[in-house]
């Protein structure tokens, strides 16, 4: 009977385990919604209410507005976070590095405060037409509507 209670036990074990890493991997993230990103974006000050559209769609253009996204590169390098932030040139993998002198993957949590700081950094630099997504699906093209936003 003991080598099956041991077992028991290590199953339990490795059952909570993956509860636990479950529900902390869900927590990590957060996928926006147009009028909550809106919001987030304004109460941080990213830029004056009048560009906020465009962040919105940079946004969406880019990760759909998920905080988790990671995407991998054909120049090996890889883009974070809701802005899609690249290891090449903005942050580094694993260490404080890069132009915004951040740690990547600090850009996959539900906190955009480093993300924002990064992103204007970024934007000041070069402007939205350092995001491709953002010339593609936003430049000079309809912006979202956020009038309902603001009630």
């Amino acid at each position: 009977m003991r080598p099956q209670r041991q077992m028991f036990r290590t199953a339990s074990s490795v059952c909570v385990f993956l509860i636990l890493f479950t529900t902390h991997s869900l927590t990590e993230g957060k996928v926006y919604e147009k009028c909550s990103l809106a919001r987030t974006l304004d109460k941080q000050k990213i830029s004056s209410r009048s560009l906020i559209s465009n962040w919105v769609c940079l946004v969406m253009a880019e990760s759909g507005g998920d905080t988790s996204k990671v995407t991998t590169l054909d120049n090996e390098s890889a883009s974070y976070g809701i802005f899609q932030i690249n290891s090449k040139t903005w942050c580094r993998e694993g260490r404080k590095g890069g132009r915004c002198n951040k740690k990547c993957e600090d850009f996959l949590n539900d906190d955009l405060t480093d993300d924002i700081e990064c992103a204007k950094q970024i934007y000041n630099d070069s402007g939205f037409g350092a995001w491709k997504g953002w010339i593609n699906r936003c430049k000079q093209k309809t912006l979202p509507d956020l009038s309902s936003c603001w009630n």
